[in-house]
């Protein structure tokens, strides 16, 4: 692994100098923890799961009708729920030889720009992931499975994740425009 890079030197601090900021931070990383603990059990949950289904049918030959489902739902709900705490801790995947490259105003810059663009993006998918759950809801969709679960579960983990990021990115969009600063 690497050291600290520029453009994540003051991922711990707090905002300062705007109230509402810094009151939206704290809710959102509060938040952020709380989704993050949850995913790590449902991400154990999936696990025993799947080991119990694979267990299930090599030693009992027992059909699993819901294991494999829950375990993606699960695994949904992990993945989305939690991308707005990476995406605080900047853990995304980008590209590094541009932060080398350019001086620490020019990655200020370019930080907002790619948030901005990230957030375009994810408020779409945000938008479209609400239709898309409202749409399970109302019409009862369920899976094609003979468990049949209720699709509107893994459509709304992933709407709601989505809105969690667009909420982080509005956020860091918005410090530098407040003069709010990190300390």
């Amino acid at each position: 692994m690497h050291g600290p890079l520029p453009d994540q030197a003051d991922l711990k601090a707090t905002v300062t100098g705007h109230p509402l900021v810094a009151a939206l931070e704290r809710a959102l990383s509060l938040c952020n923890r709380v989704i993050v603990v949850l995913a790590g059990v449902a991400l154990v949950a999936a696990c025993a799961i799947l080991s119990y289904s694979v267990l299930g049918r090599a030693l009992f030959h027992s059909p699993n009708y819901w294991q494999d489902e829950a375990a993606v739902f699960l695994l949904v709900g992990a993945t989305f729920m939690t991308a707005a705490y990476v995406q605080s801790q900047r853990g995304h995947v980008s590209i590094e030889a541009f932060v080398e490259l350019l001086s620490p105003l020019a990655n200020k810059i370019r930080l907002w720009l790619v948030d901005v663009a990230s957030f375009a993006f994810c408020a779409f998918f945000a938008w479209k992931s609400w239709t898309l759950a409202h749409e399970a809801w109302v019409d009862g969709q369920v899976s094609n499975s003979m468990w049949s679960p209720p699709l509107a579960i893994p459509y709304f983990l992933m709407a709601i994740g989505m809105t969690l990021l667009c909420v982080q990115l509005l956020l860091q969009i918005i410090v530098p425009l407040t003069g709010a600063s990190r300390r």
